[in-house]
């Protein structure tokens, strides 16, 4: 018998420089290999907000070299659940995929010390979520 395939996750906001990013390292970090884990942007930056790559760094997660990523069709498609912030109605609808919008605060904009609290909640959501997909998180 062939063992089940991880949940896949999609993580969106506009820009996908800040909470999408957060998000998509924490479950990678919290999930290890049993989720399947990526983020996307309707609107990508040019970069992550540095204040988010600061704030992560002191939790221990480097996000240094990540890269903002366009939001397809095929994204959501691929994905089990998708997860958006902020994003409004630019995220495509498929049937059969669990879609959640968490409410929180866009970084941008912010010193480290203002994202430092998205970064915590954005942890908690995603503890959270690992929980709902009967995922132990890691440390």
């Amino acid at each position: 018998m062939t063992p089940a395939p991880p949940p896949s996750v999609l993580f969106v906001c506009v820009h996908n420089a800040g909470r999408s990013q957060m998000a998509a390292a924490f479950l990678a970090r919290l999930g290890g290999d049993r989720v399947e884990v990526r983020s996307a942007g309707s609107a990508p930056a040019d970069a992550v907000n540095p204040a988010v790559v600061a704030a992560m760094a002191e939790v221990g997660v480097d996000i240094a070299a990540e890269t903002p990523q366009a939001l397809t069709a095929d994204a959501v498609r691929t994905s089990d659940v998708v997860v958006t912030m902020g994003c409004g109605d630019a995220c495509p609808y498929f049937p059969g995929r669990r879609y959640l919008d968490w409410t929180l605060d866009d970084p941008a904009g912010r010193d480290v010390a203002a994202v430092r609290p998205i970064r915590d909640a954005v942890e908690r959501h995603v503890r959270d979520l690992l929980a709902e997909l009967g995922v132990e998180a890691r440390g």
